[in-house]
C-alpha cells in the first residue's frame, strides 16, 4: 500500500490499494478499559440529553503543578479516593450518585481538593474527553453558593462556552446534579432566549453562557455582576486563542469582582495558549494528565482518498448506509458547503439535517435536540459543534474538509475535538477523512506527524470492503451496551469481541 507521505509526493500517482485491517486486535489494557464502560459514571451531556454513560479514567498519571511551591503534591489534602472525603453537602452527594458517579476519576482526585480548598485558588486544568472535567467544576460552583433565601436571585457563578449547544448541555448537567440542592436555580445567557424572556434580567445563581451575550447583559445590567465569585471558562483554549471569543472573555472578567476564582478546562492546551492562559489566571494550580500522545482511544482512524471534490460527495452518498446504523457527523469548512451539501443529499432522498452558526438560535435548538433523540440520524456542521457536544449514538464522524485555522494552516487540535464526538468515554468508534488534491493530503500527513498515528487509507473502488472495515467497528460488542440497545434495530447483531479492527501504531490512536 502506498504510505501517505507517497501520496503527498505523488498526489497523482494513482489509486491507494486498501489495507487488509480486519484481523487486528485492540491490546489488553485497551480490551480492559472499554469493557468497564458499563460500569461507570457519566460525564458529558445528561441521559434525558442523549449523553453518553461512561468516564473516561486513562491509566495515565496525573501532574500536578501547585502555584504555592511550598505546598507538596502528594499530601493527602490534596489527593482524595472518594468524593465523601470532600465533606461536600448531603444533597450535593445525592446528586452525583443520581449521575452514577461511583469514584472521582485520576484527574478528579487531584483537581477537586485544590478546587474546593478556602481560601479559593485559579486553576488550569487539561484532560481528555470524558474524564470528569464537567463535573469537577460543576461540583466547585454547587459547593460554593449561597443558598439563603436572600441570594436566591442572585448571580454567584458564571460559565462561558464557546457555543450554545454546549451551553445548554452544561445547564443540564448542573440542574441534574444540583437536583437534591434546596433552592438552586441556574439559567442561560444565550443569544435570542435572553432577550425574549429575561427582559427583567438573569436572575439566577449560575449563569452558563457564551461570551458575547454575557458581556452585553451585565453592561445593560440584565445580569448582575458584582456577587459573582467563579468564573469557569469551558474549551478555555479555543475561548482565549480565537480573538473574537478572547476578547470578549478578557472584557467579561474585568467586569467581575476581583477576587473572583478563574476556572479554565479543556482537552486540548497548546503552548501559547498555556502562557495565555496562566495570565488570565494568575497564580493558577495546574492539572494535567501526563503522557506522552494527546489521545483518543477507540476511534478508528481511516482516510479516502478521492479523485476530484465531486467524487468526494459521491463518497457521502455511498456512505449514507453506514451513517445511519447509529448517528453521524458530517464536518465542513464552511455554512455554504454545509447548505450545498444537504440541498444535495435531500435531492438524493437521503434524510439530513444541517446545523450552522448563521441558523437562529430556536432553530439551533430544535434541530441539536432532534438529533440528540435520534429522530435526525445524520448532521451537518461547521465547527460550531466540534467542542464538548456529547451524543451517545455518534458512531462516525466524517471530515468532509479537514479544519485549518482560518489561515491556511493545518488545525491539529480542532482535528482532535471533531473526531472525539465519537468513541465517546471508550466506546469505539471511526472518524473518516476525505482528502482530495495535494493540499489536503499535507494537512493530513502533518496531522497524522502531529499525534504520531498512521492513518489507514480505505479503498475508494471497492465498497463492499469500504462497508465491512466499517461495520467490523461499528458493530462491535465494544461499542457499548447503550448504543447497541438504542441502535439495534437498524445495527443487526453484534460482531465477536476480536473482530473489532483496532490497528496498534506505536500509539494508542488506532
Amino acid at each position: 500500500m502506498a504510505s501517505l507521505d507517497d501520496r503527498i509526493s505523488k498526489p497523482d500517482n494513482g489509486q491507494i490499494e486498501g489495507k487488509d485491517i480486519g484481523s487486528s486486535t485492540v491490546n489488553a489494557k485497551a480490551e480492559k478499559e472499554m469493557s468497564d464502560v458499563s460500569k461507570a459514571q457519566t460525564d458529558g451531556a445528561t441521559g434525558s440529553a442523549g449523553g453518553s454513560s461512561g468516564i473516561y479514567d486513562p491509566s495515565y498519571e496525573v501532574n500536578v503543578k501547585l502555584s504555592d511551591l511550598q505546598a507538596n503534591p502528594n499530601d493527602p489534602l490534596y489527593s482524595i479516593k472518594s468524593f465523601e472525603e470532600l465533606g461536600l453537602d448531603e444533597n450535593i452527594l445525592k446528586g452525583i450518585y443520581q449521575m452514577r458517579f461511583t469514584k472521582p476519576s485520576k484527574i478528579q482526585e487531584k483537581a477537586l481538593p485544590l478546587l474546593l480548598r478556602d481560601p479559593p485558588t485559579n486553576m488550569i486544568g487539561q484532560s481528555q474527553s470524558g474524564t470528569g472535567k464537567t463535573a469537577a467544576f460543576v461540583l466547585n460552583m454547587l459547593s460554593r453558593l449561597d443558598y439563603s433565601p436572600t441570594m436566591i436571585n442572585t448571580p454567584q457563578a458564571l460559565v462561558l462556552a464557546p457555543s450554545r449547544e454546549l451551553a445548554r448541555q452544561i445547564l443540564g448537567v448542573i440542574q441534574v446534579m444540583g437536583s437534591f440542592v434546596e433552592g438552586l436555580t441556574a439559567g442561560v445567557a444565550i443569544p435570542m432566549e435572553v432577550a425574549n424572556r429575561n427582559r427583567d434580567g438573569l436572575k439566577v445563581q449560575i449563569v452558563v453562557g457564551t461570551p458575547g451575550t454575557t458581556m452585553d447583559m451585565i453592561k445593560r445590567r440584565q445580569l448582575m455582576a458584582d456577587k459573582i465569585k467563579i468564573l469557569v471558562l469551558d474549551e478555555a483554549d479555543n475561548m482565549l486563542d480565537q480573538q473574537g471569543l478572547g476578547d470578549q472573555c478578557i472584557r467579561v472578567k474585568q467586569l467581575l469582582p476581583k477576587t473572583v476564582q478563574v476556572v479554565l478546562f479543556s482537552a486540548t492546551f497548546p503552548n501559547h495558549v498555556v502562557e495565555y492562559a496562566s495570565r488570565f489566571a494568575p497564580n493558577a494550580n495546574q492539572i494535567t494528565l501526563k503522557h506522552e500522545e494527546l489521545t483518543v482511544e477507540g476511534i478508528k482512524q481511516l482516510y479516502l482518498d478521492c479523485p476530484t471534490e465531486l467524487d468526494k460527495f459521491d463518497a457521502l452518498v455511498r456512505l449514507y448506509g453506514l451513517m445511519t446504523i447509529g448517528s453521524s457527523i458530517i464536518f465542513v469548512r464552511t455554512r455554504h458547503t454545509a447548505l450545498e451539501i444537504e440541498r444535495r443529499m435531500n435531492a438524493e432522498n437521503h434524510t439530513v439535517a444541517c446545523l450552522t452558526g448563521e441558523y437562529l438560535g430556536a432553530q439551533r435548538d430544535i434541530i441539536i435536540d432532534s438529533f440528540r433523540s435520534g429522530h435526525t440520524k445524520v448532521l451537518i456542521t461547521t465547527n460550531v459543534l466540534s467542542r464538548g457536544i456529547d451524543v451517545q449514538t455518534v458512531s462516525l464522524v466524517v471530515n468532509y474538509d479537514l479544519p485549518d485555522d482560518g489561515h491556511g494552516n493545518t488545525d491539529p487540535q480542532t482535528y482532535l475535538h471533531r473526531i472525539g464526538r465519537t468513541g465517546r468515554f471508550g466506546r469505539v468508534g471511526v472518524s473518516i477523512s476525505l482528502i482530495c488534491g495535494q493540499r489536503s493530503y499535507r494537512m493530513l500527513k502533518e496531522i497524522s506527524d502531529y499525534f504520531g498515528v498512521e492513518m489507514t487509507s480505505l479503498p475508494h473502488n471497492d465498497w463492499d470492503q469500504v462497508e465491512e472495515i466499517i461495520k467490523k467497528v461499528i458493530k462491535s460488542s465494544r461499542a457499548g451496551s447503550n448504543f447497541q440497545a438504542t441502535n439495534a434495530a437498524t445495527a443487526g447483531p453484534a460482531s465477536g469481541t476480536n473482530d473489532v479492527s483496532m490497528e496498534q501504531s506505536g500509539s494508542s490512536w488506532m
